[in-house]
């Protein structure tokens, strides 16, 4: 009987302590739900503003729905706004007459580097208007300093640091570890320069991957150095010899360069904004930070019954569904069909972010986009990486804008088929034994090697794959199929190449693409819609928190491995035949 009771109280107990818990839970998420409510309305910018643009925060493709980003799990405590709409904000700033000037603050911007050219574009384009931008921080990065550098007056802590030192690359090789772990890799791809299985079969880099990695290397590289000699109007080999010498150490050296204005605490610096906003002596700076006042331009009411669709492509290419940070074949394709049929769109831009994926699901893309440009325009902006797969998707559309350092390329196909017949067999001891009605009805079993024969029937269906991805690119690109081969092979290219080979057709931003869009479907005024539809808030909370919790947690064991714990688990997970870049790229 004591058993008995014990057991009752231990359940009621337990019963409390979880409606406790979820009674928290709910009133958190009903304060957030409350709170961003409260965020949804427009923000007064007083006259004589300080336009405060932090680039410390993530800069993605799109601005993410804000309701519930702030809630520990579910979003991230890290802001962040979408590169389209900071762009649009700056633009806005430009001509707003309250805006008097820009408060840039950098340290590490989350962002790629054709991502940073366009903000860096933007506000290069601001500056023309005589609005001054003033640059603080206590420390610069290289990206960081690529931004910053475009200020008319960049200022830097006495006591911190400038980073300029050139780029590098490194990648990781795990031969050695699945050896003694007794995993074998089995590879089976197309293309020399198709470097994804490097990792697994090598202990360093093959010489046609030293060969493009130096290559794209180089490029962004000197895009970075042009960049900043332009506005700083140092001449680049100054910069590059500074660079290779170590020459920046103390923020001393920053200075007697002339990479930067002055040594400033940041009292000094606020004085120097209350004096160009014309800011009372005595008053405190009136400011709006570059995430609000990008809400209020959303919000504006834009007219005009024609309008251009961006269609984002933004992540892995996987088939399914996918979600807001993952291509999936059904919702883009689905996108690009709707917009394809509303006859109020009279022209697409197709924007694509994405290292490529599965084979299988960029071609159900690509089916959308032919589709398409038999209606109406289809132009395609290149952001960071648009390359394997994510050059596949766009490769027929009738334009390709790219930046001059993004990446891209990379037509080539691979599969990864795991042995792990000695770890099981004489690690562990496990072993396998079975009956089957045909000669390959086990084919691609991971607890054996495969077969002559199975390596023949798996050979050919990637070298299939590949030649039906270079006649997509040679359709769609007007070239032969030789002359795609010929710079195919999985080989990376950067924006400036690509043009020059003519894998793309001029250098230009995501907005450059958008009025080529508008220029080729004839029309004088008209206003941009986005495709696929954010997934609601609430939605993705109920389907997918056991996956953002182990995002989350696994962010907080891992910190700055996460990534490499990214790219492990995409090894293991991968299925089909792989159109995708052939490393993560990673400059430092």
């Amino acid at each position: 009987m004591r058993d008995f009771f014990k057991y009752v109280f231990a359940t009621v107990v337990g019963f409390i302590i979880s409606i406790f818990l979820m009674s928290i839970f709910f009133i958190v998420l009903i304060s957030a739900l409350v709170s961003s409510i409260s965020e949804d309305k427009k923000v007064e910018v007083a006259a004589n503003s300080v336009l405060h643009l932090n680039l410390d925060q993530n800069i993605k493709e799109r601005t993410p729905n804000k309701r519930f980003e702030n809630l520990p799990i579910i979003g991230s405590n890290d802001k962040s706004i979408g590169i389209r709409d900071l762009i649009l904000a700056v633009k806005k700033a430009k001509t707003d007459p309250d805006i008097k000037v820009i408060y840039l603050s950098a340290s590490s911007p989350s962002a790629g580097k054709a991502t940073l050219k366009e903000v860096r574009d933007a506000l290069i384009d601001f500056k023309s208007s005589g609005k001054q931008i003033i640059a603080y921080s206590e420390v610069y990065t290289q990206d960081a300093y690529y931004i910053a550098s475009v200020a008319n007056k960049v200022y830097l802590n006495p006591q911190g640091a400038l980073e300029f030192k050139g780029f590098s690359s490194e990648l990781m090789f795990f031969k050695g570890a699945l050896e003694k772990i007794g995993v074998e890799a089995q590879i089976i791809r197309v293309g020399n320069f198709k470097s994804a299985v490097e990792p697994f079969t090598n202990e360093k880099m093959s010489d046609y991957n030293r060969q493009q990695v130096t290559a794209y290397l180089g490029g962004l590289y000197n895009t970075f150095l042009e960049g900043i000699a332009q506005t700083r109007k140092i001449p680049k080999d100054s910069l590059f010899n500074w660079a290779n010498d170590y020459k920046i150490q103390q923020p001393e050296d920053a200075l007697a360069y002339k990479m930067i204005d002055g040594l400033r605490y940041k009292d000094e610096v606020i004085e120097e904004l209350k004096s160009l906003s014309a800011t009372a002596k005595g008053s405190t700076i009136k400011t709006v930070s570059i995430n609000d006042y990008a809400e209020n331009v959303s919000q504006e009411k834009r007219k005009g019954k024609n309008k251009i669709a961006v269609i984002y492509a933004n992540g892995d290419i996987i088939s399914g569904e996918g979600n807001d940070q993952s291509i999936g074949s059904e919702r883009v394709s689905r996108a690009i069909r709707k917009a394809r049929l509303d006859s109020n769109i009279k022209a697409i831009v197709l924007r694509v972010n994405s290292g490529g994926g599965s084979a299988l699901a960029s071609d159900v893309i690509w089916r959308e986009v032919i589709l398409t440009k038999k209606v109406k325009p289809v132009i395609a902006s290149f952001g960071d990486v648009a390359a394997s797969g994510g050059y596949y998707i766009a490769c027929a559309a009738d334009s390709i804008f790219v930046q001059p350092n993004t990446i891209t390329g990379s037509i080539g196909v691979f599969g990864i088929i795991p042995n792990f017949q000695n770890l099981l067999n004489n690690k562990l001891g496990i072993t396998f034994d079975g009956v089957k009605t045909g000669k390959y009805a086990d084919i691609m079993s991971v607890t054996r090697p495969l077969t002559p024969g199975e390596r023949f029937i798996i050979q050919n269906d990637v070298n299939h794959i590949y030649d039906t991805f270079v006649s997509r690119v040679a359709d769609g690109r007007k070239k032969t199929k030789e002359y795609i081969n010929s710079i195919g092979g999985g080989h990376v290219w950067v924006g400036t190449d690509a043009v020059r080979i003519g894998l793309a057709d001029r250098l230009g931003n995501f907005n450059d693409a958008i009025v080529a869009a508008g220029k080729k479907a004839k029309l004088k005024e008209y206003r941009v819609v986005e495709y696929p539809e954010k997934i609601d808030p609430i939605k993705s909370l109920m389907e997918s928190s056991t996956d953002k919790i182990k995002v989350y947690y696994a962010k907080q064991e891992f910190g700055d491995n996460f990534l490499l714990y990214q790219q492990m688990k995409k090894a293991i997970l991968n299925s089909g035949v792989q159109a995708r870049m052939p490393f993560e790229i990673v400059v430092k």
